[in-house]
């Protein structure tokens, strides 16, 4: 049977539109830029980037409440839910660039937007995918493109020890995910998420095998390595203090949207009727104990380690671990409202991130560096990235009215709904709600810093209008979210309706 090439380009038409973009901006920075100064090289080809970027939304906006399209036998499916994330990717993915054309990424500055806007295309496909070697494909594109841009700071020791550390890790998880990925292949005879829920339900009443039990494990293991839950986080410390700010701001917000994304549909899909329970006293083998014990594990260690830290970049680290930890307590859920609560809050979550590691980025390249002391008196040198940085830290510690706090309050609520009658998820979400308070001590140190200590020096710091007027865009979309979050959820449900409710059984 002839493949329908014309077909599959329409479908991923802003996966080529992005990819010819690269194709752009590396030739551009070969034979026009490349004798400019840096900073005019970074912002022509910058702007190259970002205009890709707006004119990959053209095909996924024509793509929008059109019946879905399975491309490739059902390895890529596009419906209003991915194409919705993947707007959502290229939102992230442009507001990296314009952090990044305000920051010294080194000399290979087509290199550098070229291998950005290739991870892009890797979470974009990543979001489509449907099918178990077309996942671990779209992974793996993602993945390397990451570890380029972390070591992209040759010169720094730091940066090269970040992007090693990143790399081992990341090929053992790549292992760990093959092999388990491999076993479901073995015990279900399928690749494709829906086949393989159909034979799970075929021997639904025989219990789980010992060889899909095993590929079940391995798999969570490779996506916790990928979302970097303990005890499969130690590369985030080294790899978010280590990369450049901007990269950094990449990795914590759009791979963690796809990969999160992409283990919804895994273990919704894919792994339905192997649930299990996480009720208390009533534990059952399945994934929702693993990741029970998986999120209890990274809200503590999370919120723990990161009080120690003086380093603003590893606090944030840190605080992504336990926030990882708070989104599994929606994927425990196992529910329609479960799964969009997860939708919701990695949203919130990606857009709060991004406007801290945004911040820290504009400020810290002139401040002389990214610890803590660095920042002092911060709000008197720099008082409106000050004021965005406040709305971040107190949206990430889940204050009232931002996004960060209706995202978590959303999670808890599926949580308990879960099991209403006897609240068997409580004592996670107890967990959760007493964690994000220990929280509020180390966000408070932090904001410390920007505004109550004094700092030696008092010379305002100049930052470009575009750079303010985009982290302004992003911090009035976080508060947005917190104090009127209908419309994205009525837009989520509306979306995910015919989807999500088909995830969960």
């Amino acid at each position: 049977m002839p493949v329908p090439y014309f077909d599959v380009l329409k479908g991923l038409g802003a996966e080529v539109v992005l990819t010819l973009t690269a194709v752009v901006a590396l030739t551009l920075d070969l034979v026009s830029v490349r004798r400019a100064e840096m900073s005019v090289r970074s912002r022509t080809i910058g702007t190259t980037a970002v205009v890709g970027l707006l004119a990959a939304i053209l095909p996924l906006w024509q793509q929008f409440n059109s019946p879905p399209t399975v491309l490739l036998g059902g390895t890529l499916v596009v419906d209003d839910l991915s194409v919705f994330f993947k707007l959502v990717i290229i939102g992230l993915a442009v507001i990296t660039v314009l952090i990044s054309m305000d920051y010294d990424v080194g000399r290979h500055v087509g290199e550098y937007y070229a291998v950005l806007l290739f991870g892009a295309v890797g979470m974009m496909l990543l979001i489509s995918a449907e099918e178990l070697i077309t996942i671990f494909v779209a992974l793996e594109l993602t993945s390397i493109s990451l570890y380029i841009l972390t070591a992209f700071h040759k010169g720094e020791l730091r940066s090269q020890e970040a992007a090693v550390k990143y790399f081992m890790f990341g090929a053992i998880s790549s292992a760990f995910l093959l092999f388990g990925l491999s076993y479901v292949f073995g015990a279900t005879g399928a690749t494709s998420l829906r086949a393989i829920r159909d034979a799970v339900k075929l021997t639904a009443g025989l219990g789980m095998s010992p060889l899909l039990a095993t590929g079940l494990l391995f798999t969570i293991v490779g996506f916790g390595f990928k979302v970097a839950v303990v005890p499969f986080h130690l590369w985030a410390p080294d790899a978010y203090e280590g990369a450049p700010t901007p990269v950094t701001a990449y990795i914590a917000t759009g791979s963690k949207v796809a990969s999160f994304f992409v283990l919804l549909k895994v273990l919704y899909v894919g792994f339905a009727g192997l649930e299990g329970s996480a009720f208390w006293g009533h534990f059952s083998s399945g994934w929702t104990m693993l990741l029970a014990v998986t999120a209890a594990l990274s809200m503590v260690l999370g919120n723990c380690a990161a009080i120690v830290q003086h380093n603003v970049k590893r606090l944030l680290a840190y605080s992504s671990i336990a926030h990882a930890g708070y989104i599994f307590i929606g994927l425990v859920a196992a529910t329609q409202m479960g799964a969009t609560s997860v939708l919701f809050y990695i949203i919130v979550y990606a857009l709060t991130n991004l406007g801290a590691f945004g911040v820290v980025a504009a400020l810290s390249s002139r401040a002389g560096g990214d610890e803590m002391q660095n920042f002092d008196g911060m709000a008197k040198r720099a008082p409106l990235l000050s004021l965005f940085m406040l709305i971040f830290v107190l949206s990430l510690a889940g204050i009232p009215p931002l996004g960060g706090f209706f995202g978590k309050f959303y999670l808890f609520a599926a949580a308990v709904q879960r099991d209403a009658q006897h609240f068997g998820l409580l004592w996670l979400v107890i967990l959760g709600i007493f964690m994000s308070a220990v929280s509020l001590y180390y966000y408070l140190i932090l904001l410390k810093h920007f505004y109550v200590i004094d700092g030696a020096d008092h010379s305002p710091i100049i930052t470009p209008t575009y750079l303010n007027v985009a982290l302004g865009l992003v911090a009035l979309a976080v508060v947005a979210l917190g104090v009127y979050p209908k419309p994205i959820l009525e837009l989520l449900n509306s979306f995910s309706y015919s989807v999500v409710a088909g995830w969960v059984h």
